[in-house]
């Protein structure tokens, strides 16, 4: 009986095959097929188009077989690589000067950003991301904005970097803005101050908070007093008020009593 091979395609010799070559097979499958399976490495060459890695029946050598596939060439745009429908653990390290997607035919895959390399995981189905959870990440230096970090190890050189630098760039959080913002926006409101925090009145709250009668209301050419005094001021270009002359009044009534050189007027 002939012999079979395995999904990495090393050959799996029958009992009695090969009785005067087994060593030579065995070194193959061990030196060859298994060795690039742990730690093997291969170029695969891109040429504007996508790339499809196949695993023939032998244990020679196959770039599909590899640990390690160093994408190179031109790729035109984004890519794909075609991996066999296989359990197996690639690295990928993406050489091509656009992304390229690493996937089992018909599937989704990964797709591996230009210039990174990632580990994944060919579960036989299609190709996922080897590594999901990291508990803790130790950087070697800190990561540049232009590869999504901030390129700093404090908040502080962070916030310059990113040019957040607050009471500069940014207003610093303020309660006071706080509680303005989450005021009221209906039409009329005034914002005012209560001495502890800032609230909304309505237009009658307002002129009450600012002393305000309801002389405040009324129009420029319909002024209507009632009570108090005015005096010294100046209506048609007559003073209305206590002088030297006397006192000079303007009013709907009729005039009574009085002194001498006052004045008065009925309107």
């Amino acid at each position: 009986m002939a012999s079979t091979y395995s999904a990495l395609k090393i050959q799996l010799m029958t009992t009695g095959e090969n009785l005067s070559t087994w060593g030579v097979v065995t070194n193959t499958n061990l030196g060859t097929a298994v060795e690039e399976a742990i730690s093997g490495s291969a170029d695969v060459s891109f040429s504007s188009g996508d790339v499809t890695l196949t695993l023939s029946d032998s244990n020679s050598t196959q770039a599909a077989r590899n640990m390690r596939l160093n994408l190179t060439g031109t790729s035109g745009g984004a890519r794909n690589l075609i991996v066999p429908a296989i359990e197996k653990m690639y690295v990928v390290n993406n050489g091509l000067a656009d992304a390229c997607t690493v996937k089992v035919s018909g599937q989704t895959g990964i797709a591996v950003p230009a210039g990174k390399t990632m580990l994944l995981f060919n579960n036989g189905t299609d190709v996922l991301n080897a590594v999901t959870h990291l508990s803790s990440l130790t950087l070697g230096s800190d990561i540049a904005v232009v590869d999504g970090g901030t390129g700093a190890s404090s908040a502080s050189a962070a916030r310059t970097n990113l040019g957040l630098v607050i009471n500069s760039d940014i207003q610093a959080f303020s309660t006071q803005l706080s509680a303005i913002s989450a005021l009221s926006v209906s039409d009329g409101n005034f914002i005012v101050g209560n001495g502890s925090t800032w609230v909304v009145e309505s237009v009658g709250d307002a002129r009450t908070s600012l002393g305000l009668g309801s002389m405040a209301t009324q129009a420029s050419d319909t002024v209507a007093i009632t009570g108090g005094a005015i005096t010294g001021t100046t209506v048609n270009g007559f003073v209305v008020g206590t002088n030297a002359i006397g006192t000079r009044t303007i009013s709907t009534s009729d005039a009574s009593g009085g002194a001498d050189g006052d004045i008065h007027y009925k309107y």
